[in-house]
């Protein structure tokens, strides 16, 4: 079954072509050496403006039907830094326990994890999760996660996630059998 995964990376330098986006390449790399499934993705590189980032989350969970769309950048406390607003803006359940445990596991390499307000939530079928902008904090926080992410999407009917389970090994609760 083929999926479809949203990659939105939030760098007004990046946009602007001052460097390439090594963040949403990143992503895109991680997911593919989990995820067995064939990958449709819808990949964008915008500036920091909270307009547009809601604009294009509602386009790749609306328009584009992405099972999963992750974030990159904009989640730190800088006055430009407004993708945590923008993704509570069009979610219509937040998931906070994403953000919490991305902090606590970066909190074991950086003390400025805390400074990071990364969060999760759900969108009609789609499941929006905000990741960090340094590439090597991107494993970092999606790998403790990710294992949930599969049967939270299960959840909200989107698309079968199957993974590498020599990579990444997801938890889906076993089924009771219906009488």
């Amino acid at each position: 079954m083929k999926i479809k995964i949203g990659i939105l990376t939030l760098s007004d330098r990046a946009s602007d072509g001052v460097y390439e986006d090594r963040s949403g390449i990143a992503i895109k790399e991680i997911l593919n050496e989990w995820i067995t499934n064939e990958i449709e993705y819808f990949y964008k590189v915008i500036p920091d403006d909270y307009d547009l980032i809601v604009e294009n989350l509602i386009k790749m969970c609306d328009s584009d039907n992405c099972d999963l769309v992750v974030t990159t950048g904009g989640t730190g406390p800088a006055l430009r830094d407004v993708t945590p607003e923008a993704t509570e803006k069009v979610c219509e359940k937040m998931m906070p326990g994403f953000g919490e445990l991305m902090r606590m596991e970066s909190l074991k390499y950086v003390p400025t994890a805390i400074l990071s307000r990364q969060t999760a939530g759900i969108r009609g079928k789609s499941f929006i999760i905000n990741l960090p902008g340094n590439p090597k904090a991107i494993k970092e926080c999606l790998e403790p996660v990710f294992p949930a992410i599969p049967y939270c999407i299960d959840l909200i009917e989107g698309g079968y996630i199957k993974t590498d389970e020599s990579k990444m090994k997801v938890f889906r609760p076993k089924q009771k059998p219906k009488h």
